[in-house]
C-alpha cells in the first residue's frame, strides 16, 4: 500500500474506537491523516469534549510534519522547549506535543499517514491508536 485509502482509514478508526471501548476509555476522538497531513477520517465519540477534534488532529499532524510520533515530540518539548515552541509557531499552533499521535507506515517502512487520538490519558490514546493501525496489517510507529 502506497497511500492510505478512505476504506483503510475508516477501519483503523473503528478498530481504535473498539480498543477504547474494550478498556472503558473515556470518550475518544480519532483523526486519521494522509502523508500530506490532510484529514481522511474524524470520529468524535458522544461525550468527547469540545477541543478533542483539534487535539487529535494536532497530534497526528505533528507526527506527519516532523516525521516522528507525538511521544517523541513531547520528549523534545521537555528537552528543547524553545525549539518545539518555534516549530509550533511555524505550525500556527497546530502541533500538539503529547503522546497519542502515531505514524502509519506500510511494509516498506514508508510513512503513509498518521493517527491521532485524544480523550483519555495520552498513554491510553496512544495504545488505542497503535491497536487501530495494527488491525489492518500496517506498521504503527509510536516512537
Amino acid at each position: 500500500m502506497s497511500a492510505l485509502t478512505l476504506e483503510t482509514a475508516t477501519i483503523i478508526t473503528n478498530q481504535a474506537l473498539a480498543a477504547g471501548r474494550a478498556i472503558s476509555a473515556a470518550p475518544l476522538t480519532i483523526a486519521v491523516l494522509d502523508a500530506g497531513g490532510h484529514l481522511i477520517t474524524l470520529l468524535r465519540e458522544d461525550g468527547a469534549s469540545m477541543l478533542r477534534p483539534q487535539i487529535a488532529i494536532g497530534k497526528a499532524w505533528g507526527a506527519v510534519a516532523l516525521g516522528k510520533a507525538s511521544r517523541l515530540i513531547a520528549n523534545d518539548a521537555q528537552q528543547r522547549p524553545s525549539f518545539i515552541s518555534a516549530v509550533n509557531t511555524l505550525a500556527q499552533g497546530n502541533l500538539i506535543p503529547a503522546p497519542g499521535g502515531v505514524l502509519i507506515r506500510n511494509a516498506e517502512n514508508t510513512v503513509i499517514g498518521a493517527i491521532g487520538i485524544s480523550g483519555d490519558t495520552s498513554d491510553i490514546d496512544e495504545q488505542c491508536a497503535v491497536k487501530g493501525v495494527l488491525a489492518v496489517g500496517l506498521v504503527a510507529d509510536a516512537g
